[in-house]
């Protein structure tokens, strides 16, 4: 195992990569149950849904792991399974009657259309081509990005709304300033209370330097819920199975016809683009934060085999019967645990399989104590904001977009996409003006392009 992995050459150990493993499935296991949830309103069975995203998770993560070496593990991407399903359920308003089965032959389209592009080098051309001060944003804008998400889950962070107009149930409604306010969430709220107690615990933890403190807090937030009364022990047992039924997964339900019938192109677009700066920002962020790319040489070699096990992840999970899956951000927990190899990977993938047998106990775990866990994880990855160069502005105002719009947006495809634009156009600028020499690689150019055809002729969505 030390030799497979080369554990001391990373600086680690077994004990270490393993609790990071653990560490980071606590972080990201609530995909487990709210995967599901998400995708059986457009008609796929429940527990069919809820084995792909094990299956997948655990295949893809343990794969990450042996064949690249990488911390890093793979599930079904949020916000790319919440445009799965409403691609589906709107399709029957506008009387497309796009099916299930259509929607996972166009992730499973995406997904060659990424092989393609990694085996070209096209994807990681990205490494090189994006300065180095806009890959440090990225590493911080993920950091708020799941602060956000940890806020939003915990209920730390609440919204208000107060519109002088109706607001149709699930749409994206702008509304002004004064009629939309975030605000703190209420100690009422017992869970609010328990994710206070558990960034405590957790934060006291890692200023003791005590050896798996994110996953000790973890734990030990589980054990305060249950004798609180804030994790019904009861309750979390009930419906869960210890045996699963692989009979209903939804192996190979594919629609090719149907596809290009309906004509999804914009669909798989939309799924590709999307993807395609999700997964840069999540494995070039946990890449600075493991400290990977101080070699920016060795870096780029390990970023461009993880992008090539995602890409075959994408199709795999659309195979198994799930959505786009993808490198999770949640991943960070584990490296800032410690995890610097493949076996942190392998771990988190040997519990994804685990789980499937063992989901009743899964459920035990609350969402207070992942949400701290994100929160911590990104104060760790703030860290990287002094390596910004702020005072250059041909540097200094991409990057801040990227750090604004990640989490106040909620995405990290348009973090990526307004820094993007705004260097190509800044450092032109500085370069007419002679005010600098800012290098714009030509892949800058055709991304820049891209992204503004996206947002102007498709919506953004």
């Amino acid at each position: 195992m030390e030799r497979f992995f080369r554990l001391k050459e990373h600086g680690t150990n077994v004990r270490t990569e393993i609790m990071a493993g653990l560490t980071t499935f606590m972080t990201m296991a609530y995909i487990l149950a709210v995967n599901p949830i998400i995708l059986t309103p457009t008609g796929l069975d429940w527990t069919a849904v809820f084995l792909a995203t094990a299956l997948a998770a655990g295949i893809f993560t343990i794969a990450m792991g042996l064949f690249v070496n990488f911390p890093v593990a793979l599930a079904p991407g949020m916000g790319l399974n919440a445009y799965f399903a409403s691609v589906v359920i709107a399709s029957a308003a506008t009387g497309e009657e796009i099916s299930p089965a259509m929607g996972l032959t166009a992730v499973f389209i995406s997904g060659i259309i990424f092989i393609i592009l990694t085996v070209t080098q096209i994807r990681q051309m990205l490494i090189t081509a994006v300065p180095e001060s806009l890959k440090h944003a990225i590493t911080v804008g993920i950091g708020l990005f799941i602060t956000v998400v940890g806020l939003k889950n915990s209920g730390l962070m609440t919204i208000a709304v107060s519109s002088f107009t109706d607001i149709k149930a699930g749409a994206f409604t702008p509304v002004s300033g004064g009629e939309t306010v975030m605000g703190l969430g209420s100690f009422t709220d017992g869970t609010v209370v328990l994710t206070v107690v558990a960034l405590l615990l957790i934060g006291i933890l890692m200023v003791l330097r005590v050896p798996g403190a994110i996953l000790f807090g973890i734990l030990g937030t589980t054990v305060i819920g249950m004798i609180s009364g804030e994790v019904n022990v009861k309750e979390a047992f009930t419906g869960q199975t210890w045996v699963p039924d692989f009979g209903k997964l939804n192996f190979w339900h594919f629609d090719f016809a149907g596809v290009f019938e309906v004509g999804l192109v914009t669909v798989i677009l939309t799924f590709t683009f999307v993807e395609l700066f999700d997964t840069f920002g999540t494995l070039v962020g946990t890449a600075n934060r493991a400290g990977f790319m101080k070699n920016p040489e060795e870096g780029k070699k390990k970023v461009g085999k993880a992008m090539f096990v995602d890409a075959i992840g994408v199709s795999g999970g659309a195979v198994l019967g799930t959505s786009t899956v993808t490198a999770y951000i949640e991943s960070s927990a584990g490296v800032a645990q410690g995890g610097r190899t493949g076996l942190t990977a392998v771990t988190t993938g040997i519990c994804f399989l685990l789980a499937i047998f063992l989901s009743p106990i899964v459920a035990l775990i609350p969402g207070a104590a992942t949400a701290a866990a994100l929160i911590i994880v990104g104060v760790l990855m703030m860290q990287s904001v002094k390596e910004i160069d702020f005072s250059d502005l041909v540097y200094g105002i991409p990057a801040f977009f990227i750090i604004a719009f990640m989490p106040f947006t909620y995405s990290i495809a348009n973090g990526i996409s307004f820094g993007i634009v705004t260097y190509v156009v800044l450092a032109t600028v500085g370069n007419l003006a002679k005010k600098g020499k800012y290098n714009v690689h030509w892949l800058m150019w055709v991304l820049a392009v891209l992204i503004i055809y996206r947002y102007v002729f498709m919506g953004g969505e």
